[in-house]
């Protein structure tokens, strides 16, 4: 989904500088990549949804109005 960099080792080696366990900084650095690889969304999938979002917007206003003028017709 995103290909946001993320440095695990410069992530690791601060965690490891102010105390944390090497090993318990590791989980933590794969927990995080993991989770911005997974679940972050980028500026470019946003102007996907945005795209996406438009285009179905946009057909159910020509719809509304198809309709509406089916009505007045009828009426």
């Amino acid at each position: 989904m995103s290909n946001v960099a993320f440095n695990t080792h410069s992530f690791v080696k601060r965690l490891t500088e102010v105390g944390m366990p090497a090993e318990q900084a590791e989980v933590l650095a794969d927990s995080y990549a993991t989770l911005i690889d997974e679940k972050l969304a980028t500026r470019r999938d946003l102007k996907e949804l945005e795209l996406r979002l438009t285009l179905r917007l946009g057909s159910m206003v020509v719809t509304a109005v198809g309709v509406v003028a089916v009505l007045s017709r009828l009426l």
